[in-house]
């Protein structure tokens, strides 16, 4: 984790069952080119293997809340998320998004 973006949002997206490969496709083409004009690169994309199933996991750094509001904001009122949120609706059963600060531990170069 960077020092210079302490704030991770760190959303899971839980997909329909035998959905997860139509949502990546959806989500790789539709989302992901706004999402690395409006976010950024992130930290990584995972699906869960071990408990709940059927999850698609990702991260994006930010500098502040500040930083995460006016990325977001961008991303959301770009003239082209409207058709990802809408190619990807009937895929996605839940969403939380969380966002977590770096901790400084000894001896752990966090934050």
């Amino acid at each position: 984790m960077s020092p210079e973006r302490p704030l991770i949002d760190h959303r899971i997206y839980t997909i329909r069952l035998r959905k997860m490969n139509e949502f990546l496709e959806v989500f790789n083409r539709l989302a992901m080119p706004i999402l690395l004009q409006t976010l950024e690169h992130p930290l990584g994309f995972y699906t869960s293997l071990v408990g709940p199933q059927n999850q698609f996991v990702h991260l994006w750094a930010y500098e502040s809340l500040a930083d995460y509001e006016r990325r977001s904001l961008a991303r959301d009122t770009h003239p082209g998320f409207a058709a990802y949120l809408a190619a990807s609706e009937h895929l996605i059963v839940a969403q939380e998004t969380r966002l977590v600060r770096a901790a400084a531990m000894p001896g752990w170069p966090a934050a």
